[in-house]
């Protein structure tokens, strides 16, 4: 069964792939127009479950992309350099990746809130789209002022604001929220401070009491957060973790100290399979927010399934994760890299051709990914419907689906739902931003 071979490879651990480019042409040998895209990969370290599973993904799909003609003709080529999640060394392979066989990169994903505080500055200079596939920076959906910087898939002040809703309803109501206690226990990084000027906005607004718990990275010494949870006795907990390592601990140190796990709720960067499974049973109950939803169920996944793993090219060498939380979140960030691509070559009139840094982030701000364009991409339901704009970079429309962990899989137990005030975090956003530009001399783009 697909869950029992995730959980059996997550016991040996996973396979390293060789970091080599690859592209596949027609087999006449014909030559062909190309474009680039990175992989800054995160296959060890303690967060290796999420980076094998995301950009595995990502390679399958410029594969499959290839198989099937390319974009309009032009195939993708790609070249992996690993980050081990850190920053530093983010930086580092921003720099090796910025050319491959003569081209520029367009677009940057670092999968870690770290990783792309460090390059985010670089992206205008360098004419490259930092896509933040649900992490980063927050206040970047604000397109006036952070031009090459998308929060395709949500942001976390929006998966923040869900998570409170969903607790409101829980509860009866808002107004049933007040005198409410909540941890908010998180990883000591950027990652898990993100959430917090919004988190702390809606409690105050709600008269909630908001306790804030770090823990130290890696995130696998856990014992005094959970005793001090213990004597706050609150009404829910939101984990920010990050790696199987600290998300499991979690689960198994609220259940020592008696916390129930249907009161705890996990950030999307602790949603996964790979997180839930070294918990065993004290997994079970716990709430998971979703930008993307699991399955191999959704066309797009089954035919990549067949094609590329049919054909014995898949990128990971444990084929039952296909499907899974992780790589079906990797899918639909280089989903978005092709769609912005086909955009950039229709917008500038060069289908059929490469296109430069600064015609793929018109692309990417192009992206309209209605109910029947995602039909048509074979991934309807898997991921919700957004569009982009010059002024809007969030997509999604902050909308996130709730997950809860049944002790064999995920059980998705809400629709896809907005913040309970999507103009209030938008507001957030844009002052946020605003002082940004103010402090560093940026004159915002006028996207009347």
């Amino acid at each position: 069964m697909l869950m029992n071979r995730i959980k059996a490879s997550i016991v040996v651990g996973v396979a390293l792939l060789a970091s080599l480019a690859t592209v596949t042409f027609p087999k006449d040998g014909a030559t062909q127009e190309t474009q680039y895209f990175p992989i800054a990969s995160s296959r060890v370290g303690p967060y290796s479950a999420m980076g094998t599973g995301y950009y595995g993904a990502q390679i399958d799909y410029i594969n499959y992309v290839n198989k099937n003609g390319g974009v309009n003709g032009v195939m993708l080529t790609w070249q992996e350099c690993e980050t081990e999640y850190n920053a530093v060394k983010t930086v580092e392979c921003y720099q090796r990746l910025m050319e491959y066989n003569g081209q520029k990169m367009v677009v940057f994903d670092t999968l870690g809130t770290p990783g792309a505080y460090a390059v985010i500055n670089r992206m205008a200079e360098d004419e490259v789209v930092l896509a933040q596939y649900g992490y980063g920076r927050t206040d970047a959906a604000d397109g006036r002022v952070w031009p090459w910087v998308f929060n395709a898939a949500g942001h976390y002040w929006s998966q923040i604001a869900v998570t409170m809703r969903f607790m409101a309803e829980q509860e009866g109501g808002i107004e049933n929220m007040e005198g409410k206690k909540i941890v908010h226990m998180h990883i000591d990084s950027a990652f898990g401070r993100e959430p917090l000027p919004a988190m702390r906005a809606i409690a105050e607004e709600w008269g909630v009491e908001l306790v804030e718990i770090s823990v130290p990275p890696p995130g696998l010494e856990q014992q005094s957060q959970w005793l001090q949870v213990r004597r706050e006795q609150p009404d829910w907990v939101t984990f920010w973790g990050a790696g199987s390592g600290m998300n499991s601990t979690g689960m198994t140190n609220a259940a020592r100290v008696g916390f129930p796990r249907d009161r705890m709720v996990y950030v999307t960067f602790g949603a996964a399979e790979e997180d839930m499974f070294p918990a065993g049973d004290s997994a079970k109950g716990t709430y998971a927010m979703a930008n993307a939803l699991p399955g191999r169920q959704f066309p797009l996944v089954q035919a990549i399934y067949d094609e590329v793993y049919g054909a014995g090219e898949g990128n990971l060498n444990d084929e039952s994760r296909v499907g899974s939380v992780y790589w079906n979140r990797g899918l639909g960030a280089a989903i978005m890299w092709v769609e912005a691509l086909r955009n950039a070559q229709e917008i500038h009139d060069k289908v059929g051709q490469a296109v430069t840094g600064a015609e793929f982030r018109d692309g990417y701000e192009a992206i309209n990914m209605t109910e029947e364009r995602l039909e048509e991409i074979g991934v309807a339901g898997m991921i919700a419907p957004f569009s982009l704009s010059c002024e809007n970079h969030e997509g999604a429309g902050g909308r996130f689906a709730m997950m809860q962990w049944n002790g064999e899989a995920f059980e998705q137990v809400t629709g896809w739902e907005e913040p309970y005030d999507p103009a209030a975090i938008r507001t957030l956003i844009e002052e946020s931003a605003a002082k940004f530009a103010e402090e560093n001399g940026i004159s915002a783009r006028d996207c009347t």
